[in-house]
């Protein structure tokens, strides 16, 4: 029941396009809120000005510039980065003779330094470094822009004008995700899931301010489903449950038309379903897995047409009938293979969509007749 692809690449789940999404506060992310027109957007609000200021004609704010580069938007190496695992620096580690510095999690795998190949005497943590990393982090996104005229072409300051300090959160936050990204991928979870847990600080932060807005919640509720697939990598069950108990009860504040939303909200019930289920609590997994088939379900009401969603229903019949059959309840178990079986042999895909989406149609049919051909033996659902 586990994924196999990184879990913070979310799939469109629109009609035919399995290709991953960018991260909850890119720009182009097609969340509900964008499509309702609820959101301005990850940087309209950047050097927004005062009450106070909002007549004043000649001035405007110099957008921000990571100092040394790193843009999240783009994929770019800086002087702060493990070139391990390609993310911020996380426990700064020195190899001792070499002096090379990586994450402390990225470097203990070797015996041989990576980047030049002497051996590793030991490893000291580079405290100094560290600590300017952190200041780095903390203060990306959060610099000083200097008030400009409007009519200027160039970033030129004016002693007369006033100084604007905006809080760009959502740019830091992309910052973020981007990092944490790279460092889950990297399976340093530690590094991931600290650059996370900023992350949302910084959301619940605005959330004090703007209230629940669609587009925070949908971001919090993407990022602590992220934390919980961190908990859960590292081998805390408990944590990770709770992480996607409270991404559930923000993405329950969002429209539920949303193919994007329903995916995400179906998946992290999917999750804790998981959980249960290999702590044994059959009971509580199974309640899950029908929380989640019934999401689904009203998400093909909204998007009959689209084939990804009726995959994903019968991925959900799947997961409640293996309950169901391990809990001694036969009939009913079969029932719902069958019904998965019936949705997918019924389901017919255009040539414009996907071949993954074929194939995985395919493999999941193929596990349901299985099951229905032989009742006798439960064998573990597909993801």
């Amino acid at each position: 029941m586990t994924t196999s692809v990184c879990p913070f690449s979310k799939t469109a789940r629109k009609q035919g396009d399995t290709t991953p999404s960018a991260c909850p506060f890119s720009k182009s992310d097609a969340s509900s809120a964008r499509k309702q027109g609820e959101s301005k957007g990850c940087l309209e609000k950047e050097g927004k000005l005062n009450k106070d200021d909002s007549n004043t004609t000649d001035s405007a704010t110099v957008p921000a510039k990571c100092p040394f580069g790193y843009d999240s938007q783009t994929f770019k190496l800086g002087p702060f980065s493990c070139m391990l695992c390609q993310a911020l620096l996380y426990e700064s580690s020195r190899c001792v003779p070499c002096t090379h510095v990586f994450c402390k999690v990225c470097v203990s795998r070797f015996k041989d330094c990576p980047l030049c190949g002497a051996d590793v005497e030991s490893i000291e943590a580079d405290e100094s470094l560290q600590k300017m990393v952190d200041q780095f982090i903390e203060g990306h996104a959060r610099i000083k822009r200097s008030v400009v005229n409007s009519g200027d072409e160039g970033e030129v300051e004016s002693d007369d004008k006033k100084v604007i300090y905006a809080d760009v959160s959502m740019e830091r936050g992309s910052f973020l995700v981007q990092q944490a990204m790279r460092a889950f991928q990297a399976q340093n979870y530690e590094s991931a899931k600290s650059r996370l847990v900023m992350c949302a600080e910084d959301i619940r932060d605005q959330l004090r301010r703007e209230g629940n807005t669609p587009e925070l919640c949908s971001q919090l509720g993407a990022v602590l489903g992220m934390l919980g697939d961190c908990s859960r990598a590292m081998g805390d069950s408990s944590s990770a449950v709770n992480h996607f108990e409270e991404s559930i009860e923000f993405l329950m504040k969002l429209p539920m038309d949303d193919l994007e939303i329903t995916h995400t909200l179906s998946v992290s019930l999917n999750k804790i379903g998981d959980l249960k289920y290999y702590g044994e609590d059959l009971q509580a997994a199974r309640s899950y897995y029908y929380r989640a088939l019934n999401v689904r379900r009203d998400a093909v009401k909204h998007h009959p047409n689209a084939p990804s969603q009726i995959l994903d229903v019968a991925v959900s019949l799947a997961k409640v009938a293996d309950i169901d059959r391990a809990l001694q309840n036969e009939a009913a178990a079969t029932d719902g293979f069958k019904e998965g079986m019936k949705l997918l042999e019924s389901l017919k895909l255009d040539s414009e969509d996907s071949a993954a989406l074929e194939q995985r149609r395919l493999s999941v049919l193929e596990f349901l007749k299985k099951q229905v051909e032989k009742p006798e033996q439960s064998a573990e659902t597909a993801s």
